[in-house]
């Protein structure tokens, strides 16, 4: 594994980080409890330091209570990320980021992960009804009072960071990006690079897109949200496999899938922190892993982005 330094938090992260959103069974099916703790602890003994959840993830927070578990034995080793300022109201994902809602959330957080502090508490999405600044005063209380050791916010353009970091210090943001997603590298990117904040993307592989191994005529059994998903239908999917298949020579000749392959690209472009994988299965944890500790050349690199780039441009 390799760790890379978030920002300027001073705290040390691993380059794959444990997405524990899947887990939590919200649009997605056949999930195990057994099978994801038991794909959290392959985690841990493979080095994987960081583990990204959210008060969110779950109708009762499933995801949390899961990762609590994971790490009871070994809370000082990792470092524990979770997100506020999205709740379940029924089926309804609401936006609420008021300092109110904040110190509600964050105290259900601990209770659910059994600690008394947060290692990195992000705000998870823009709250267009709460001002940033009510936010961002809430956010440095906690980091003030040792409740949290670091901010991050999840989502939030580079203005509104610019906004947020006139009252808190930021230390990370949480955007998605992998091939086809590049849109961050056009402003938001660059401007984490001049500021020095980390990036922790999230979708490397987008939901298993980029697997390749969801081919055309694949069906998703009912419940998982993928089944209405434009990228895994029609002509969308038909480039997306036809860009695959020109990464896979340069996967094969680092003995590598391609999965791994995509996910080395998106964890060693310039700014890139630490990619997130999701996972629910020990398997599929290893094979993330494997995905780091070793370098595409210069070459392969542009090969690869000179795939999306066609890719997108059909």
């Amino acid at each position: 594994m390799e760790y890379r330094m978030l920002g300027t938090s001073g705290i040390e992260v691993s380059v794959i980080g444990m997405g524990c959103w899947p887990m939590a069974g919200v649009g997605w099916t056949g999930i195990d409890d057994d099978q994801s703790l038991a794909a959290l602890k392959t985690a841990i003994d493979q080095g994987i330091t960081l583990i990204d959840t959210a008060y969110m993830y779950g109708q009762n927070g499933e995801s949390e209570r899961l990762v609590a578990k994971a790490i009871a034995e070994c809370r000082e080793q990792i470092v524990l990320a979770t997100k506020c300022g999205l709740h379940w109201e029924g089926d309804l994902m609401i936006r609420d980021s008021s300092r109110s809602q904040i110190l509600k959330e964050f105290e259900e957080s601990l209770r659910r992960l059994n600690t008394d502090y947060v290692d990195l508490y992000q705000v998870h999405a823009f709250d267009e009804k709460t001002p940033i600044q009510e936010t961002a005063e809430t956010l440095a209380e906690l980091l003030s009072e040792g409740k949290i050791r670091a901010i991050g916010v999840s989502n939030y353009d580079s203005d509104q960071m610019k906004e947020f970091a006139r009252y808190a210090p930021l230390h990370s943001n949480q955007p998605p990006y992998n091939i086809l997603m590049r849109e961050i590298e056009l402003d938001l990117l660059p401007h984490c690079q001049a500021e020095n904040v980390g990036v922790v993307t999230y979708w490397p592989l987008y939901r298993g897109l980029l697997t390749g191994k969801y081919g055309r005529g694949h069906k998703f059994p009912d419940g998982d949200s993928r089944i209405d998903n434009p990228h895994f239908n029609g002509s969308s999917l038909d480039a997306t496999l036809e860009m695959l298949e020109q990464i896979r020579p340069i996967a094969e000749a680092c003995n590598k899938s391609v999965a791994q392959t995509v996910i080395n690209w998106t964890a060693n472009q310039p700014g890139i922190t630490a990619a997130l994988c999701g996972a629910t299965r020990p398997e599929h944890v290893a094979q993330n892993v494997e995905a780091v500790g070793w370098h595409l050349s210069e070459a392969q690199m542009q090969s690869i982005a000179g795939a999306a780039k066609a890719r997108t441009e059909k």
